[in-house]
């Protein structure tokens, strides 16, 4: 059996976004993306050029994760340019993304989040599990009809971003598909 994914969402998880924006949280280091190069928030107007884009993130988070024994994939927004900003702050190698294509942002009529489809398409029956901040019941139930394998959908408070709870969660969900030993290695 291969590793279970961990889909890795960025504004959240692992930027607090919502925290109080004149207080950075502990353990977190700010980093400054320029806005109109593909990343998030890039509107496509000249002047977006100047912005910057405020980022959270906790160096920390990035061997954790490593620790946690999931196949570490990006599922947000930032897509590919994740692995330009985020992974280098946070210790992380290149990692595989989600590519939403013309799935980004895309509302649907039964209240499935935009993301929700093409991962389960992405997972294609392995166990996953998927770290965000915008899933809710519909997400689950879409999960549950369409995915054959196990998959765990963690909410994160945009807020806190992730906790040592959140990191036990996912360890125990690893855990619980094999037993005590947890998945086989790759």
């Amino acid at each position: 059996m291969n590793r279970p994914l961990l889909f890795l969402d960025v504004d959240g998880p692992l930027n607090p976004y919502a925290a109080q924006p004149e207080r950075r949280p502990d353990g977190y280091v700010t980093l400054r993306v320029p806005l109109g190069d593909g990343t998030p928030g890039d509107d496509g107007d000249l002047s977006s050029r100047r912005r910057t884009l405020r980022v959270w993130l906790n160096p920390g988070h990035g061997p954790a994760l490593l620790r946690l024994g999931y196949e570490l994939c990006w599922a947000t927004t930032w897509m590919a340019e994740a692995n330009r900003w985020i992974a280098p702050t946070l210790g992380l190698p290149e990692l595989p993304f989600v590519d939403f294509g013309d799935a980004l942002f895309r509302e649907r009529p039964d209240g499935v989040h935009w993301k929700t489809g093409p991962l389960v398409d992405y997972a294609g029956g392995r166990p996953f599990a998927w770290v965000d901040d915008e899933q809710s019941d519909p997400d689950h139930a879409y999960v549950t009809t369409h995915h054959e394998g196990p998959a765990l959908l963690h909410h994160v408070n945009p807020r806190l971003g992730l906790r040592q709870i959140d990191f036990r969660t996912l360890t125990d969900f690893t855990l619980g598909l094999n037993g005590p030993e947890g998945p086989e290695p790759a």
